[in-house]
């Protein structure tokens, strides 16, 4: 009997936390059935030394307001190839191998895509002004799916020498802390223009012997402006 009643009051206690969250959330969303879609264009910068480079893009959002100040957004990016070179050397297996050293160029491009989810705050207004502007600041975490694609200036024998790239596609991973402050202006109709600076910070480095520098890159900050429909 006591192991029956000692089972029972702990799940009784649990039951009850858990009905205790849950009415907490029900009311949130209750009181605040807020919901938005927000669509951008956008520049990126990818600011790693040896993988400089410009690209355009679009962001599509998913923005859940649990109040008129605090939100949870999902998103999803894509952007365009980035172009950039480096100035490589391919060395020989062998010391009998002549030449000892080919130096040359290999022409890469990047093209980035990414999912984020985050906590969104207003520091400024909210997201359901009607006049004036709001400035706003967001964190979260997000997946950074690339795609490589590298081209030699001259042809290697890989059986030969010890190359520093290879050459050919390759898809690569990144795990992201994802930074960003926009503001925002009513335009009407429940219409809001904003502009927002973004940066991409990766804590993780999955090496790929065809990206040439591995080390926290891609590192990239973007510049986006759009339209955000709250319904």
């Amino acid at each position: 009997m006591c192991n029956i009643a000692g089972r029972f009051f702990p799940l009784a206690k649990r039951l009850t936390i858990l009905l205790f969250f849950c009415s907490l959330f029900s009311e949130a969303f209750c009181q605040y059935p807020e919901f938005s879609l927000a669509t951008d264009l956008g520049v990126q910068r990818n600011f790693k030394k040896e993988q400089h480079y410009w690209s355009f893009g679009h962001t599509v959002q998913a923005i859940f307001h649990f109040t008129p100040k605090e939100a949870v957004y999902i998103w999803f990016s894509y952007y365009s190839n980035g172009n950039f070179r480096n100035d490589v050397t391919a060395t020989a297996k062998s010391p009998l191998t002549v030449p000892q050293e080919i130096s040359y160029i290999n022409r890469a491009q990047m093209r980035p895509k990414h999912f984020s989810v985050g906590y969104k705050k207003y520091l400024k207004g909210s997201q359901e002004i009607e006049k004036g502007w709001s400035l706003y600041a967001y964190a979260g975490f997000g997946l950074l799916l690339g795609r490589i694609q590298n081209i030699h200036t001259v042809a290697i024998d890989t059986t030969l020498y010890n190359v520093p790239v290879f050459s050919g596609k390759a898809n690569f991973k990144r795990l992201t802390v994802d930074l960003g402050l926009g503001g925002e202006v009513p335009i009407g109709g429940d219409f809001y223009l904003y502009i927002e600076g973004r940066a991409w910070l990766p804590t993780t480095d999955y090496p790929s012997k065809f990206i040439f520098v591995n080390n926290n890159a891609p590192l990239v900050g973007m510049l986006n402006g759009g339209l955000r429909l709250r319904f």
